[in-house]
């Protein structure tokens, strides 16, 4: 299968770089378009007393965009293919996946143990919502 669009899911921490890494190498071996994306999940309803949620999630979406598109100019990503949304992470990821009539998801994962594997995590559920294929790079392990 040649895969002609990519859409790589980064969290924006250090495991990052080695997604984006793979799923480059995956776009220049089949010629593909890649798009990259970062989710900013809401934060709960309760106040802070420094500061309201809506202005935080305003700040984390201000310098996520800022970071995003410095991996694109890296990357050789256009602007319009640079998304940062705000919502469910796995539901954010499908609908861009979608909408962009992507081929391949790549998508970070880490060792979880415990409570969290049990509880699954972002690729898990990527991997189980998607409509198309999904890559999973694991980061915590060099």
């Amino acid at each position: 299968m040649r895969y002609k669009h990519l859409l790589i899911a980064v969290d924006l921490l250090s495991g990052s770089e080695k997604v984006l890494k793979r799923a480059a190498e995956i776009a220049k071996e089949f010629d593909s378009k890649l798009s990259i994306i970062h989710v900013v999940e809401p934060l709960p309803g309760y106040g802070y007393a420094f500061m309201a949620p809506a202005e935080i999630e305003t700040q984390l979406i201000d310098e996520a965009k800022k970071q995003i598109k410095a991996l694109g100019e890296k990357y050789k990503i256009p602007e319009k293919q640079q998304h940062v949304e705000m919502g469910p992470t796995k539901i954010e990821i499908i609908d861009i996946a979608d909408q962009g009539k992507v081929d391949l998801v790549v998508v970070g994962t880490h060792t979880r143990h415990g409570l969290a594997h049990l509880l699954g995590s972002t690729a898990n559920a990527v991997v189980h919502g998607a409509h198309c294929d999904v890559l999973t790079v694991r980061v915590d392990s060099e």
